[in-house]
């Protein structure tokens, strides 16, 4: 592995080192195409800090959105390491998500 790829998967992962875009992540999971407010109200957040969260994880690679008018719909981006992290090490099933 590079040097650069070694940055690449380290940045990656420091981004689920914060509870917020974490929580964020585990919601797209349980629930795709949820807009910013869904998602701040499922984790408990201001619209304000779910968009700067998801702008990181957006910037990294970890989430995907799309507009639907005026809205903005998240959903995880369909990687297979990011769906074995959620499922192997955080402990995600596919189950109804966090309340």
């Amino acid at each position: 592995m590079t040097a650069d790829e070694v940055e690449h998967w380290a940045a990656r992962f420091a981004l689920l080192s914060d509870p917020t875009r974490l929580a964020l992540l585990i919601e797209m999971h349980a629930l795709p195409d949820s807009s910013v407010s869904e998602l701040a109200a499922r984790v408990g957040i201001t619209e304000n800090a779910a968009s700067q969260s998801l702008r990181a994880l957006r910037d990294q690679g970890w989430a995907l959105a799309d507009r639907d008018g005026r809205t903005m719909r998240y959903r995880m981006r369909p990687d297979a390491v990011v769906h074995r992290i959620l499922h192997d090490v955080v402990g995600v099933g596919h189950l109804p998500p966090m309340q």
